[in-house]
């Protein structure tokens, strides 16, 4: 069992994206956490199972994550060989520029999201055209040769077509993941019902529970208790709305708060300024 008592937010993204090529000899322990941006992790070698909203997926090499903005998720990594991954960042905004009404470079985001399965398995040639594409990628954005900004960004439009086309395509694979079909059916449930009053009592009565059973197994599988849980998604969500363009009180009250100071503290401790200076 993970023992994590927090779920906070990492890393910056400040540009169009940014790419990682990353290998660690020994294992790391990571913390439950989530972007405010999306997240490809290109799987070369190791052993890591990545956990995603109660999801497990035991990776393979060359096997693509899909790790939507929002998410909470958490990589467990074993020490017995090198771990190397290549991992691209990219704001949503990005994609945006360059999609039209009938291309939509961020569908495969969209789609995953509807499925609540996260993860891609390149077959055949698909596997190698995939890290082919990530390292000219890496190789344009570390060049000073002339346009090499321009063709890395060409680059990685050309990875997320590639992607679109191949994941819309493509069904999810029931055996690549591990989950708790009655944690899942209690994270929907709290989606849902975000701007009602959520309680532990509440939920186990829902769902025919004991209390402590709830409680336990929920932070066994998503490494965060319910209450933090409820928490981070409200503000997920409240933010999403303030980005919007929805007045900061409106947002903050079809979130779930009733308390619009509670609302600013835990706002100001999870984004490091206020809903207004955010937006």
């Amino acid at each position: 069992m993970l023992d994590r008592s927090e779920v906070g937010k990492r890393g910056y993204l400040n540009e169009d994206y940014r790419l990682f090529h990353l290998r660690d000899s020994r294992a790391l322990k990571l913390e439950y956490h989530y972007h405010e941006f999306d997240k490809l992790v290109l799987q070369l070698s190791g052993k890591v199972t990545y956990h995603i909203e109660g999801k497990s997926y035991p990776l393979q090499p060359m096997d693509i994550l899909l790790v939507s903005r929002n998410l909470i998720h958490l990589p467990v990594i074993g020490s017995e060989q090198i771990y190397e991954r290549m991992v691209l960042w990219i704001n949503r905004e990005f994609l945006s520029r360059f999609s039209s009404e009938e291309t939509d470079l961020a569908a495969c985001f969209s789609l995953i999201a509807r499925r609540e399965f996260h993860l891609f398995r390149p077959r055949g040639e698909n596997r190698e055209r995939y890290r082919s594409l990530m390292e000219q990628i890496e190789a344009a954005s570390g060049s000073g040769d002339f346009g090499a900004g321009l063709l890395a960004d060409t680059l990685v439009l050309q990875l997320m077509i590639a992607l679109n086309r191949d994941i819309l395509a493509s069904p999810a694979e029931a055996a690549a993941y591990r989950f708790d079909p009655k944690m899942e059916e209690i994270t929907h449930f709290i989606r849902d019902h975000l701007e009602e009053t959520l309680s532990i009592e509440q939920l186990a009565r829902t769902f025919f529970l004991s209390r402590y059973y709830l409680m336990h197994r929920f932070k066994e599988v998503y490494g965060c208790t319910v209450h933090q849980y409820i928490r981070q998604k409200r503000l997920q969500r409240a933010a999403e709305e303030i980005r919007r363009g929805v007045p900061v009180l409106k947002a903050a009250e079809e979130a779930g708060f009733g308390d619009y100071s509670v609302f600013l503290r835990a706002f100001r401790a999870v984004y490091g300024r206020s809903p207004r200076e955010w937006r």
